[in-house]
C-alpha cells in the first residue's frame, strides 16, 4: 500500500485507516457523522493526494482532448476547470475526470485514484494525434477544504482574492508562503471551498498552516467516509459504485457533460448520440427511504408487485436529513420523481420514493 504525504498525520492524529485505491486513508477521525456536519456548517480538511493528475501538452493536446473526452474542452477558458468523462468505446464510462485548462497548450486532467493506471494506459493508447502526455500523479499533492468557512481560512493564507475565483475557476499562487500552488474553486461536497494542489514536498507546511488558519472557525480533518456521505446528498456520482465502464454517459444522468457540437468526433458518440435521441431502458435516479432503513450498494429496487426494476449503486443515512438516501439504476418508467418504489433490505421490501437531486440545496 502507498502513503500520501499527510499519512504520518493522520496517524498521529488517531485517524483509523483503511486501504483504499492502493494507498493506506483515514476513513474517520471524530466519527462521520461529526465530520460530515463539520464541512457542512464550518470547514473540513481531505487529504486527496491519492488522485491522479496527468498533464496534456502540445500543439495537438485540445484535439486530443476533444476526442478522448465528451465535454467540449474548445469552450474552456485558461484559468477554467470542467467536468468532464472519458467514453470507453463501448457505450461506458472509463472513468471521469475535471480538465483544467492551465496555459496555452497545456491542460491537467484530475482523475480518480483507483483508475490512474487504466486512465494512463487508455490515453496513451488513443493518443494518435501525438499530445504530449505526462503522469505527475507521484509528485503532487491535494488537499480539498470545504465548507462555508473554507475562504475565509485560505484568505488568511494568501494574497490572492479567493472571492473573485469563480466556481470552476482556478489561480495559481502563493499559499502558506508556498509559491506555486493551484487553488481552484471546485470540491465532491456541496458545501463551497477550495481544491488545492502543490509539490509533495511541501505537504507538512500547508496541512500545519491550514490547521492554524482555520482554527477559530473549528476546522478539522476529515476522512473518506464522510467524503462519501457528502457527496452523496449532493447526489454526485461515485466511479466504481454510480457509474463504471458498463454505464453510459446517458443513463446515468450526465448528458450535460455530453456535447454534440459540430466537428468534434469523440470515442462514442454515435452511439451516445443514438441513446439521446431514442432513449435509455434504465436512469440513474435518486431516492429517500419513507420506511425506515438504510440503503446500501448491491441492494435489489422492487415494484409494489416485488418485480425487480433495478439496483441501489450508493447508499446511506444522511447525516443532514436524518434518512435514508440512495441512488440506482431504475427501468425507465420507474423514474419519475416521487413514483414509489421498494428497496429490498434482508430479505424485506422496504417502500422508498423516487426523489430529485440533489437532495439538500447548497
Amino acid at each position: 500500500m502507498k502513503n500520501t504525504p499527510f499519512t504520518a498525520i493522520h496517524e498521529a492524529l488517531g485517524a483509523k485507516i483503511v486501504p483504499f485505491a492502493g494507498y493506506n486513508m483515514p476513513v474517520e477521525y471524530s466519527g462521520i457523522r461529526d465530520e460530515h456536519i463539520t464541512v457542512r456548517s464550518a470547514v473540513g480538511v481531505f487529504d486527496v493526494s491519492h488522485m491522479g493528475e496527468i498533464w496534456v501538452k502540445g500543439p495537438d493536446a485540445l484535439l486530443f482532448l476533444q476526442k478522448v473526452t465528451s465535454n467540449d474542452v474548445s469552450k474552456l477558458e485558461i484559468g477554467k476547470a470542467q467536468y468532464s468523462c472519458f467514453p470507453n468505446g463501448k457505450g461506458g464510462i472509463v472513468d471521469d475526470l475535471v480538465v483544467y485548462h492551465y496555459e496555452h497548450q497545456k491542460y491537467m486532467l484530475v482523475v480518480n485514484a483507483s483508475n490512474v493506471e487504466k486512465d494512463w494506459n487508455w490515453l496513451v493508447e488513443n493518443n494518435t494525434e501525438g499530445a504530449e502526455l505526462e503522469n505527475a500523479s507521484d509528485n503532487i499533492a491535494q488537499l480539498a477544504i470545504q465548507g462555508p468557512k473554507a475562504l475565509e481560512t485560505l484568505q488568511k493564507l494568501t494574497f490572492t482574492h479567493l472571492a473573485s475565483v469563480p466556481y470552476y475557476g482556478f489561480v495559481q499562487g502563493i499559499l502558506g508562503g508556498v509559491e506555486n500552488v493551484i487553488i481552484s474553486n471546485t470540491g465532491y461536497t456541496g458545501a463551497g471551498g477550495f481544491e488545492i494542489y502543490f509539490y509533495k514536498e511541501h505537504a507538512e507546511k500547508i496541512w500545519h498552516a491550514l490547521f492554524e488558519a482555520g482554527a477559530e472557525f473549528g476546522i478539522k480533518p476529515i476522512g473518506l467516509g464522510a467524503r462519501d456521505t457528502l457527496r452523496l446528498e449532493m447526489g454526485y456520482c461515485l466511479y466504481g459504485n454510480d457509474i463504471d465502464d458498463t454505464t453510459s454517459p446517458i443513463e446515468a444522468g450526465l448528458g450535460w457533460i455530453t456535447k454534440f457540437v459540430p466537428g468534434k468526433a469523440f470515442i462514442d458518440r454515435s452511439v451516445l448520440e443514438k441513446q439521446k435521441a431514442e432513449g435509455v431502458s434504465r436512469k440513474l435516479k435518486g431516492f429517500i427511504m419513507i420506511d425506515r432503513g438504510i440503503p446500501r450498494h448491491g441492494y435489489p429496487i422492487l415494484d409494489a408487485d416485488g418485480n425487480r426494476i433495478g439496483e441501489v449503486t450508493s447508499g446511506t443515512q444522511s447525516p443532514l436529513l436524518n434518512v435514508g438516501i440512495g441512488m440506482g439504476y431504475v427501468a425507465t418508467g420507474y423514474d419519475a420523481v416521487g413514483t414509489e418504489i421498494f428497496i429490498e433490505i434482508r430479505g424485506k421490501a422496504i417502500k422508498a420514493q423516487i426523489s430529485a437531486l440533489p437532495f439538500i440545496k447548497k
